[in-house]
């Protein structure tokens, strides 16, 4: 079945944003504040959370309908099984029973599901919905949607790292080709290009140990709106402002103006919108 399309306002807003500039090819988000929106509520933090689901529905949809290739969200850090033990397992429940709730929906609209992170630290039954969601969803060309799951920017360098270095005590490295395209590479994100955009939600500012290798060039939008209040009308107000930026990867506005491009080492970093 193919991909629902926008319709009335909605598809004239998708519209104008195709038009105007290039659409992030990736965008990463940090969705934070689902405690926050809860608590102002009077509510307990988990109905943020279940809330949150439905700004993820949302944003996904809407990221396949404007051509997004990549979409990672910032599912659930190595940090946060420092939460109370309730709020993992609870949190853990959550992501079980929306892996199975979306899943169908996902791979109707094409999308295909990646996930990056420690998965081995998940419980079973996550995982395990986990690998059956993303088998199922393999063979699909539309919209890559990547989970970072127990997942930090140095976890994943630590890992690159002593994987090079075990490498060269066994001599089968020379440490003399070290550089940046082999420690990309050997990161859990080395199939991806590195995000155009990152969208931080709920007023923060700071990328917490979120992807530290690949957003060096990455443009940062930082919304005001905690993450369930989060839906597609702010994701194209952080894609207009994206498309207002000059993105110059270390150059200066005339050599861009004269079509010169980046090294050979900043080309994956790079990744340029299409």
């Amino acid at each position: 079945m193919a991909l629902a399309q926008a319709t009335g306002s909605d598809r004239k807003l998708q519209e104008q944003l195709q038009s105007s500039g290039p659409v992030p090819r990736h965008i990463a988000i940090i969705m934070d504040g689902n405690g926050r929106w809860a608590k102002r509520r009077g509510l307990p933090r988990i109905a943020g959370h279940n809330e949150g689901v439905n700004s993820v529905r949302d944003i996904v949809e809407a990221c396949a309908q404007l051509g997004v290739k990549y979409l990672t969200l910032y599912t659930f850090s190595t940090e946060n099984w420092k939460r109370p033990q309730d709020e993992v397992s609870m949190l853990m429940r959550l992501l079980v029973h929306a892996l199975r709730d979306e899943r169908d929906r996902l791979h109707r609209n094409d999308v295909r599901l990646q996930t990056i992170g420690d998965l081995s630290s998940l419980p079973p039954d996550v995982s395990g919905e986990l690998v059956d969601a993303t088998d199922m969803m393999q063979h699909n060309t539309g919209l890559t949607l990547i989970l970072a799951l127990s997942y930090s920017g140095r976890w994943d360098l630590t890992r690159a790292v002593r994987s090079i270095v075990e490498e060269a005590r066994a001599d089968r490295l020379d440490v003399r080709s070290v550089d940046e395209r082999l420690i990309s590479s050997r990161l859990s994100t080395s199939q991806f290009p590195d995000p155009d955009l990152l969208i931080r939600t709920g007023g923060e500012h700071r990328i917490s140990n979120f992807l530290l290798w690949e957003l060096a060039y990455s443009e940062l939008f930082i919304a005001s709106e905690y993450w369930p209040q989060f839906r597609r009308k702010q994701l194209y107000a952080a894609i207009a402002d994206f498309q207002k930026r000059e993105r110059r990867f270390g150059m200066v506005s005339e050599q861009l103006e004269q079509g010169e491009s980046a090294g050979p080492s900043e080309r994956k970093t790079r990744s340029v919108a299409h």
